[in-house]
């Protein structure tokens, strides 16, 4: 359906985005409305509708958003050279792409259970692309004789989670420097691999 001339979707559809983002992540899916949402972006409910299906679409526009700026973000890192080195680059990435989106990491891996089976599924493709870019980096390090891992598939997810979970508590201005948890982090990381310091 062609927008009128002089809509303002261009900037009333990211503020949509924006505010089913912070109202999902403080109350959770089930509990937020697409009325709430139409009343924190300041627009009728049946407004909504001009930017979204439904909430369904608004949940899957959130986590697929997510994930394609992972993986771009990713695309950009650099991550070369041996094994270790590339290790620590996806683990320093993935901590400073993160930790400044809680609500987007929250949404992203919490509210998964209610997206529908085709959404699912496409945003688990998504999430498998960016879980190979690690396996591949461990089975690197495998072959190099650097890390010791008994199932490459299940030691991806742990790192992944651990390394997530840490946007569940971080606070900027707290006790630690971003700095100091990335070395800390790091260190887990090296060690769960048993990686032999350089």
């Amino acid at each position: 359906m062609a927008r009128k001339q002089g809509s303002h979707s261009d900037i009333t559809g990211p503020k949509v985005l924006d505010a089913a983002l912070r109202l999902i992540a403080q109350h959770g899916y089930a509990a937020v409305s697409m009325r709430q949402i139409a009343a924190e972006v300041g627009v009728q409910a049946g407004a909504l509708y001009n930017y979204t299906p439904d909430k369904q679409s608004l949940l899957f526009d959130l986590m697929r958003v997510h994930m394609e700026e992972v993986l771009s973000a990713l695309a950009d890192a650099d991550l070369q050279g041996p094994a270790l080195q590339r290790l620590e680059g996806f683990t320093r990435f993935h901590i400073r792409f993160h930790l400044p989106r809680p609500d987007a990491v929250f949404v992203s891996y919490m509210e998964l259970r209610n997206l529908s089976e085709e959404n699912f599924h496409a945003i688990e493709g998504l999430r498998r692309e960016y879980e190979t870019a690690l396996a591949e980096i461990l089975q690197a390090g495998v072959a190099e004789g650097v890390f010791v891992v008994d199932d490459t598939r299940v030691t991806t997810r742990a790192l992944i989670a651990m390394l997530t979970g840490l946007s569940h508590w971080y606070r900027e201005g707290g006790l630690l420097a971003m700095d100091e948890v990335e070395a800390m982090y790091w260190d887990l990381v090296r060690k769960s691999v048993s990686a032999i310091p350089e």
